[in-house]
């Protein structure tokens, strides 16, 4: 079989069969240099757009280099992934006809702030690039955040409307909320600082 990469409505470039594929098939490897998930991170820190797919725990990744590459995601695929003993493998899962556009689903995890939104157009659309379980963390930790922030804004009115407190003058309340706003930013500073993976990255099913 043949492949080519050109234009695609989904973004940008896309990879696409010349000749039709039997359902089953292995059509291709994610091929590229395998490196740690640490470096992944520090290499592509400030970079837009990755190639990233983890293998086996996540603590391995290759750094797309190939046709495989240019696969984009669908949340309705005509294509899956198939790691076997450290190798990657893009094999179909229906007949494809020649001419389509290969995709699959890149269950994205580990990325930051970034939605990932996807725009592959399938009725099924899930709007977002990353996997089920991520979707799920995701939204735990921001209502974990939201809750945390409560609890905060909580705790800094009570303080203001402790009698002691509202004895004081006007500048003294502004001060002691500068004081609970100067704390607020030095604890983001340091998750920030303790915070790990910026860059996400694609893998098989979890």
């Amino acid at each position: 079989m043949g492949l080519i990469i050109r234009s695609s409505a989904i973004h940008a470039a896309g990879c696409y069969t010349t000749a039709s594929i039997a359902d089953g098939a292995r059509i291709v490897e994610y091929t590229g240099r395998l490196i740690t998930k640490e470096v992944a991170d520090a290499r592509y820190e400030n970079s837009i757009v990755t190639y990233l797919f983890g293998i086996g725990d996540g603590s391995q990744v290759i750094d797309g280099h190939g046709a495989a590459m240019f696969i984009n995601h669908s949340c309705d695929p005509n294509c899956e992934t198939d790691e076997i003993d450290g190798r990657v493998w893009v094999k179909a899962i229906r007949n494809i006809a020649a001419g389509e556009e290969l995709t699959y689903d890149y269950n994205l995890y580990d990325g930051d702030d970034d939605e990932a939104l996807c725009n592959c157009g399938a009725g099924n659309c899930r709007q977002t690039m990353y996997s089920v379980d991520e979707i799920v963390k995701r939204k735990r930790a921001a209502a974990r955040a939201q809750k945390k922030a409560l609890n905060g804004k909580t705790t800094l009115q009570r303080k203001l409307t402790n009698p002691e407190v509202r004895g004081r003058s006007n500048g003294a309340v502004s001060a002691a909320g500068s004081r609970f706003a100067a704390e607020g930013a030095r604890r983001n500073a340091v998750d920030k600082t303790n915070s790990t993976s910026r860059n996400r990255k694609r893998g098989s099913a979890r």
